[in-house]
């Protein structure tokens, strides 16, 4: 009997857009309405869910698992560490066979900022999805990853110089037991995970989703070839965002104008400027780009974060939009030499947008 919690199929989405569209909440939204996933708001957090980010440093290893030595008096010993990925998997495996049938979610953010290809390795593999929404294929893993993933299922698991041992029995005896109490339940996607674990494969199964986000403004270090592409669902977050009714009442410090008004003015003069700006649509901010404070978004934080991205990304190579926004309230010629000069006139800069000043450039 399968929980309710279960979706007709698994989630493997990317979602992307320009930073600060709430795409982490979109996938908290996607956890718990598509998925059934419960939101603990005391620890902010999704149950069922691991979570990590890529960077350029990270690696299969740090993907899948790795050997790393551990002292422990005068010795030292080895110790295997499940990856992100092994964790959810050992997860979403432990509810199947145990007949909960609750949905596991893996989050990846930041998708292009690591090698995903590398990362993912043989994994890659996996995505591709049958009707009952099991992988297609599966791969192989070496005893001491299949010991790591028994361990993310919560057992007790370990290798001797001669087997594997889990909660004190040989692995040939407790996958007999295990066998025995699956079939008197006759709970097949349980016998499906013991027969990976016994021929030592893995597939990624149903109750398994993985959603990956990417900001697009972000300068992509590595390629995402098409065929990794293929394997997933793609939905763009546009701007100015998602979960605008969370902060509608958040203003501009100091000030009367509401930022998601600010945002939406930005994003014009923004697009005003399309010609000197290449790849408009990733130069745009969405209204998570700042965190508010006590109900307002701070001058300290458009100085620092705002102005500094549109300094350093949307207009590096060309300042004159900059200048023209600032000249036209200051009234006289304004020449933006160091990102100094431009702070100084930060002031200005949050008038001119506010009070749409470039509408008549």
């Amino acid at each position: 009997m399968h929980n309710e919690n279960i979706t007709a199929r698994p989630i493997q989405k990317i979602l992307f857009g320009s930073p600060g569209t709430g795409k982490s909440y979109k996938v908290r939204e996607i956890a718990t309405n598509s998925l059934g996933i419960k939101w603990h708001e005391q620890t902010k957090s999704l149950e069922n869910t691991i979570k990590t980010v890529f960077h350029p440093e990270y690696t299969y290893a740090d993907f899948v698992g790795k050997l790393l030595p551990q002292t422990i008096g005068s010795s030292v010993i080895y110790k295997f560490y499940q990856g992100h990925f092994l964790r959810a998997l050992g997860l979403a495996y432990k509810h199947l066979v145990n007949n909960s049938n609750e949905n596991v979610l893996l989050v990846i953010d930041e998708l292009n900022r690591g090698n995903a290809a590398a990362i993912f390795g043989p994994i890659f593999q996996l995505l591709d999805r049958e009707t009952d929404n099991w992988s297609t294929y599966d791969v192989n893993l070496s005893e001491l990853e299949i010991v790591a993933l028994l361990g993310s299922m919560g057992y007790d698991a370990q290798t001797t110089d001669k087997n594997i041992q889990v909660d004190g029995s040989n692995f040939d005896v407790f996958c007999k037991m295990t066998k025995m109490n699956l079939e008197m339940s006759n709970n097949q996607d349980g016998l499906r995970v013991l027969e990976n674990l016994t021929s030592q494969r893995i597939s990624i199964p149903r109750n398994l989703s993985i959603i990956a986000t990417i900001n697009t403004s972000d300068e992509s270090i590595y390629y995402l070839d098409s065929a990794f592409k293929r394997r997933w669902d793609w939905e763009y977050v546009d701007v100015p965002g998602y979960g605008i009714e969370k902060i509608k009442d958040i203003a501009i410090e100091g000030r009367d104008e509401k930022w998601v008004s600010f945002v939406n003015k930005l994003n014009d003069f923004i697009k005003v400027n399309h010609h000197l700006i290449r790849r408009i649509e990733d130069k745009q901010i969405g209204v998570w780009f700042l965190k508010s404070e006590d109900n307002q978004v701070t001058k300290e934080s458009i100085e620092n974060k705002l102005m500094f991205y549109l300094w350093d990304s949307v207009f590096p190579r060309d300042r004159r939009p900059l200048e023209d926004l600032l000249s036209k309230v200051d009234k006289q010629s304004i020449k933006l030499i160091t990102y100094s000069d431009f702070i100084a006139l930060s002031d200005d800069f949050i008038d001119a947008i506010i009070s749409c000043e470039w509408l008549t450039f």
